[in-house]
């Protein structure tokens, strides 16, 4: 068997390579290595296709969770309530801030944020709730926001989900969202980059200010701000890629469609939960995660038989937020979010991206099948 990557950057680059080339010749023409008319270009046409009035394109997604948190006025020791199950920077980007993380579990069968779950942790500190779009799918953020207080700001994680809606409602419509371009998502830069997105002048006006030292004047600070700008050659690679979103974006839902089919028999034997869209949701299929019926350690044996066998199988999440060393402090422990808990013991992401081939994915089938015993 070849190998089969959990992501093909290598394929997803041959795409635009031309283009990409041609646009870092126009910035080493003229220079324009951070801000210029490429990152405007790209802010343009990326709240265009996500139809946000603003898009901020800043360092990297976990910046743009934590600029995104100031910008609806988190500070320190205000809560922020989050998914359990979610990666690690959703939670590092709020004790950034000195604000504190709050973890809801998900539902049992999407993995999504639980909205009653979350609802139930509101206090008179919660600033924000945090929905996560995890795995390409859209969290119910109209159950939170008919519930929410006027004084808690609904922030969604979109670093999932470019291209993915709810209800016909995309991130950040109506309120702010943060993503991320890391080189793996569905629109990837080649090495860090985000965006912050919403259609509130004054929100992205302050995101601007605050990625940018505090001002959008040179040598004027308005606010106390830090340095997270997008690079003009990362825009170049976001412009080009962005192009294909919507085409890459059917392509993962084709493939998997495939992996649905393919699969069928395992899941009817007991021996897989296949991944479930929520109703409303057209999911960009950022991971296909399935879960074995086992432990942990049986999965993680699955994955290194898959591994070994030319298959590049992943994990994401292996750990909730509070098994992570770095929240212990939270003091939460085993058993207190048990279906994010349960999930992390059992799920593994199979290769997916909009390149992959019928035939690859038989193969990966296989393999799986195989490694399951």
């Amino acid at each position: 068997m070849n190998h089969i990557p959990l992501v093909d950057l290598k394929a997803a680059h041959a795409e635009v390579a031309d283009e990409v080339r041609a646009g870092f010749d126009r910035i080493l023409a003229g220079t324009a290595f951070v801000g210029g008319e490429e990152v405007a270009a790209f802010e343009r046409e990326y709240a265009a296709f996500a139809g946000v009035d603003h898009c901020v394109g800043v360092a990297n997604g976990t910046d743009a969770l934590e600029l995104a948190l100031r910008a609806v006025g988190v500070g320190i020791g205000d809560e922020v309530v989050l998914p359990a199950n979610t990666f690690i920077a959703t939670a590092g980007a709020v004790a950034r801030i000195g604000a504190v993380p709050v973890l809801a579990d998900c539902l049992p069968d999407t993995l999504l944020l639980d909205p009653q779950a979350a609802l139930d942790t509101v206090t008179p500190r919660t600033r924000a709730v945090v929905p996560v779009h995890l795995y390409g799918q859209c969290a119910d953020t109209a159950a939170l926001t008919a519930q929410l207080p006027d004084r808690v700001a609904l922030l969604e994680d979109a670093a999932q989900s470019q291209g993915a809606s709810r209800d016909g409602r995309q991130a950040g419509r109506g309120g702010i969202a943060a993503t991320s371009f890391y080189p793996g998502k569905n629109l990837g830069a080649y090495g860090d980059a985000g965006a912050v997105v919403t259609d509130d002048p004054e929100r992205a006006a302050l995101v601007r200010a605050l990625a940018n030292h505090g001002g959008t004047v040179k040598y004027r600070h308005d606010v106390a701000g830090f340095n997270s700008r997008l690079d003009g050659l990362q825009a170049v690679v976001l412009r080009a890629k962005l192009t294909r979103l919507a085409e890459g974006n059917a392509a993962r839902r084709a493939a998997a469609a495939r992996y649905h089919d393919l699969l069928a028999g395992l899941a009817a034997a007991g021996r897989l939960v296949l991944p479930v869209t929520a109703e409303g949701n057209v999911h960009v299929w950022h991971l296909y995660v399935v879960r074995i019926d086992g432990t942990s350690a049986q999965r993680d044996a699955v994955v290194g038989k898959l591994n070994a066998g030319g298959v590049g199988a992943g994990v994401h999440y292996p750990a909730p937020v509070h098994l992570t060393e770095a929240f212990a402090g939270l003091g939460k422990v085993r058993g207190d979010f048990p279906h994010a808990e349960q999930a992390a013991d059992r799920m593994l992401s199979l290769p997916l991206y909009p390149q992959i081939t019928a035939d690859q994915q038989q193969q990966v089938v296989a393999a799986l099948t195989d490694a399951l015993g």
